[in-house]
């Protein structure tokens, strides 16, 4: 009976960037995916900037790297805050670090990617990756965000401790 090799996980790394509001409140800034397919999809949705690390590339590179690509923006320049990993519905892990930093949603411009489009129709098409960004509170945040990534807004939330 032959052996079965098991796959590593596909892998993903991300910035989460917060700031403080003018209040004090914790704020987040999140993206939401381009194209057709998630054109009228919102809550639930959003997601922490994030891609796909080239072989041998360090993740928070990668998290770095991917938060240009999808933003258009450079990403603050640290000290970077480790949120650890997440598992998401489809198997992909997703490594997170947090910086406090600004960025302009009006500036977003995402790199773009070709999609079959219907699917199997043999059509492609060019979409961004990232449609738009965000600023939300922590609670808005948790509404927008997708299910399985909140923990990295809660493991935020714990590293900073209680607001002023």
């Amino acid at each position: 009976m032959p052996v079965s090799q098991s796959r590593s996980p596909r892998l993903s790394a991300g910035l989460l960037v917060y700031r403080r509001g003018p209040d004090g409140t914790l704020e987040v800034f999140l993206a939401h995916p381009g194209g057709p397919f998630w054109a009228n999809k919102d809550l639930g949705h959003w997601t922490v900037p994030k891609g796909e690390p080239d072989p041998d590339e360090p993740l928070l590179d990668a998290a770095r790297r991917e938060f240009t690509e999808e933003t258009g923006l450079t990403p603050p320049p640290g000290p970077y805050l480790e949120l650890g990993q997440i598992v998401q519905k489809g198997g992909k892990h997703v490594h997170a670090w947090a910086v406090e930093g600004d960025a302009d949603p009006n500036r977003v411009q995402s790199s773009t990617t070709r999609i079959e489009w219907p699917p199997r129709s043999r059509r492609f098409i060019e979409i961004p990756e990232v449609d738009r960004c965000a600023w939300f509170d922590l609670a808005e945040a948790r509404r927008r965000i997708k299910q399985t990534q909140i923990p990295l807004l809660d493991r935020l939330e714990q590293a900073l401790g209680p607001l002023p």
